[in-house]
């Protein structure tokens, strides 16, 4: 009986050991081998709260302050560290209702208990400041610091673009952006936004039981910085900016200014616009919204760079100058005008004319001819050849194709190619006078107010471009991609470019548009009325300016105003003298102009 007891004593010792041994080798297992329970713990006690890095700041060119950042604030909450507390002072405090609370707060549990997550969004300054005093009676509750874009004027919305926070697609794709982060979107900030983003950092808290801030943990070894983003200089003058936006209030159209010997965009204006702080902080989405659903004005719609316009008689020149580097036409070449030629009316101009006095007078019969004298150049089997040669000349201007910019939502326009004339009338079978409106920049060609500036960039120039740009450094470098800093040549002459600026100066002091001529300034440009089958015809001017040093070369589209002389000569004209003089002496065209109210008009460019 003795035996027994003793056995089962060593039996009962035996199983004491080996418990105790299981729990040491587990304990091990957690403390040493697995972390997740350390963590768990950790996460308990620590706060690890994301310090977001401020943008870059957006300077225009004479470095006048544009987009800079102002402080606000994310409120997050961690449902499991919240108890009973005092809802209605708490939403006083936020100036938030209940019900929002109660969504809030169930959004919250869904994602996780024990995780954080925003509970409110974007808390302003003020806010802030008085719930940071009684933040400790809402345990569960901590700010995160974040930065918001400020704009120093209500200017350039398209021009910058504006930031977001993203969305699944984008953290799919791109591993380096987390849930709760913000992104650019068009404009300056979508395409600069790896340098204007900077870097986020991290600052690890020790945290009580009512989760309220204890020190940093580990003397904040562990803390990493937030790089503040890129600065950036645009190409912009804000001073023509904001001018030229004031030009096209009331009125739908657009306007694009470039400096020609470096391609740098001055200024681009599409009319309608909006402020660009209507898309910043909790109103965002609401006003996006309402931007977005007005079908009649559409003001985030960019006609600069996405409306594609007939050319009118701005084209003429292209015409010109590939008739004279063909051949089919010489300097002194003259056509006679008859009004109805090819059923293609003309207005009361003397007559007969050379290239010169063409482009001054806008004479449609001579360029008519001289287009047709470029597709049926005997020096080509076919007219499709001949053709293919004209489309070539028109893409080294780059037209038909994407520009190359720095902007991310440019469209290419459209220049048909034999095919679709193939396709359209038949292989074969159509002929110079089956697509002679195109000699006057009418039929199937559509351009971007963009690529008309970029033509007459290349035209003051002499026969060559730089692709136009919006940012003119970037960071302490001062540098740019390269594609803006690489010349193409055009393969014309020139001598004949010579022959084409000489008319477009006629057309200025004493053809088509000298009401709009400057004393002591000359202009070189040219009028143009595109025929828009949806309503009233587009008003056109192309220009640049000053003709032997060329400083700035400028496209105006005023949709549905008519004669390019009446309206966006006039625009051109003021602009032009805003830039290269810092003030207007025709204060009586200023005025029209401004005066001027076309908003209401019943068309819209065609796309």
């Amino acid at each position: 009986m003795k035996d027994s007891f003793i056995n089962r004593k060593y039996v009962i010792m035996a199983i004491v050991v080996l418990a105790t041994l299981g729990l040491l080798v587990r304990l091990f297992i957690i403390q040493v081998i697995r972390n997740s329970y350390r963590l768990s713990a950790d996460n308990n006690v620590l706060r690890y709260v994301t310090q977001y890095p401020a943008r870059g700041l957006i300077y225009d060119r004479t470095g006048k302050l544009i987009v800079y950042n102002q402080a606000a604030y994310d409120l997050m909450v961690i449902p499991a560290q919240t108890s009973k507390i005092d809802t209605t002072g708490f939403c006083d405090i936020l100036g938030i209702s209940n019900d929002l609370f109660r969504k809030q707060m169930k959004a919250a549990i869904n994602y996780s208990r024990r995780a954080p997550s925003v509970f409110l969004k974007q808390v302003s300054d003020e806010t802030y400041a008085r719930f940071q005093e009684k933040m400790f009676l809402y345990p569960g509750f901590y700010v995160q610091p974040r930065t918001l874009r400020k704009y120093s004027k209500p200017v350039a919305a398209h021009v910058l673009g504006y930031v977001s926070e993203v969305d699944d697609g984008v953290t799919r794709k791109d591993p380096y952006y987390k849930p709760g982060d913000y992104i650019g979107k068009s404009g300056i900030e979508e395409a600069y936004e790896k340098q204007l983003r900077g870097r986020r950092g991290v600052k690890i808290f020790l945290v009580d039981v009512y989760s309220r801030i204890k020190g940093s943990f580990e003397g904040g070894k562990k803390d990493t910085l937030a790089v503040q983003g890129t600065n950036i200089v645009s190409s912009i003058d804000l001073d023509l900016q904001e001018y030229g936006e004031l030009l096209m209030q009331n009125k739908k159209g657009s306007i694009v200014a470039i400096e020609p010997k470096t391609g740098e965009v001055l200024s681009l204006i599409s009319a309608p616009d909006y402020d660009p702080a209507l898309l910043v902080g909790r109103v965002r989405s609401e006003n996006f919204a309402k931007l977005q659903s007005d079908s009649v004005l559409q003001p985030l719609f960019n006609r600069a760079l996405m409306a594609s316009y007939p050319p009118g008689s701005t084209f003429k020149p292209i015409n010109g100058l590939i008739g004279l580097q063909e051949g089919v036409i010489t300097p002194e070449t003259l056509f006679e005008c008859h009004r109805g030629y090819l059923f293609v009316a003309c207005h009361d101009h003397p007559s007969p004319l050379n290239i010169v006095g063409a482009i001054g007078n806008s004479c449609n019969a001579y360029f008519c001819q001289t287009y047709r004298r470029v597709l049926e150049n005997p020096a080509y089997n076919t007219i499709g050849d001949a053709y293919d040669k004209w489309r070539e000349y028109l893409s080294e201007f780059g037209f038909g194709n994407k520009l190359g910019t720095d902007f991310v939502n440019e469209l290419r326009g459209f220049i048909p190619t034999t095919d679709y004339f193939d396709k359209y009338y038949g292989k074969n079978r159509w002929k110079a006078l089956t697509v002679i409106s195109m000699a006057i920049g009418q039929g199937e060609v559509g351009t971007t107010p963009l690529q008309m500036a970029n033509m007459t960039a290349a035209i003051a120039n002499r026969g060559y471009f730089y692709t136009p740009h919006i940012v003119k450094s970037v960071g302490e470098g001062h540098n740019i991609d390269k594609r803006f800093t690489t010349k193409h040549i055009i393969n014309i002459d020139t001598a004949n470019f010579e022959k084409i600026i000489s008319g477009m100066e006629q057309a200025v002091n004493s053809g088509t548009a000298a009401s709009v001529k400057l004393k002591d300034i000359i202009i070189c440009g040219k009028t143009g009325t595109a025929q828009n089958p949806h309503g009233a015809n587009h008003s056109v001017f192309i220009a640049f300016a000053p003709k032997d040093d060329p400083k700035i070369a400028i496209a105006v589209y005023v949709e549905n105003a008519g004669f390019g002389a009446t309206y966006a000569a006039p625009v051109a004209s003021l602009m032009i003298e805003k830039y290269l003089k810092g003030s207007i002496t025709n204060k009586a065209m200023e005025k029209r102009i401004l005066d001027m109210n076309l908003e209401g008009s019943n068309s819209e460019a065609e796309r």
